[in-house]
């Protein structure tokens, strides 16, 4: 079996219409970042958009805001200004993997790879939601679960998960 070639790195605008159709595939709709709030989101900061390639195939991303803000909030997924590079909390707005690439560690490794990142900015810690079936996935990572969030994107119940450092 050939030796996969796997690397992580910030994405640029070149790779909007790849992660809009990687967004299209994890998420409906109602819960899926729009092309256009993707776009923003790599206009205004694109080194909170990480992408991991498979052999120069981008098979999965995190992207989120760095913000003072210590909750997720849902103004933040469609308004990119709301970035400041110098806040205390990295969000995550979506953990993706393009479904016949899931369970393979792809998500894990982009998860520690964005701890990492935000670790070294020195940051308080990093923010999402996500639903209960998840709460236990994002543990193993060191988050802790807030209890329900005050985010109701996509009309959904969210659990605030927070890894402090």
């Amino acid at each position: 079996m050939a030796e996969t070639e796997l690397r992580i790195r910030t994405a640029s605008m070149a790779d909007l219409e790849r992660v809009a159709e990687i967004e299209s595939l994890c998420f409906p709709p109602a819960e899926g970042a729009s092309r256009e709030s993707l776009a923003a989101r790599l206009r205004v900061y694109p080194d909170h958009f990480w992408v991991l390639e498979d052999g120069g195939t981008i098979v999965g991303f995190v992207n989120g805001l760095a913000t003072d803000e210590p909750h997720l909030r849902d103004e933040m997924y469609d308004d990119a200004s709301m970035h400041d590079e110098k806040g205390a909390w990295q969000m995550i707005f979506g953990v993706d993997t393009v479904p016949e690439c899931r369970r393979r560690g792809f998500a894990a490794m982009l998860i520690r790879h964005v701890i990492a990142a935000a670790r070294g900015q020195g940051r308080k810690g990093l923010v999402l939601t996500c639903k209960d079936r998840l709460v236990h996935y994002y543990a193993k990572f060191g988050f802790t679960d807030e209890g329900i969030s005050g985010s109701t994107h996509g009309n959904v119940q969210w659990h605030e998960m927070r890894l402090s450092f």
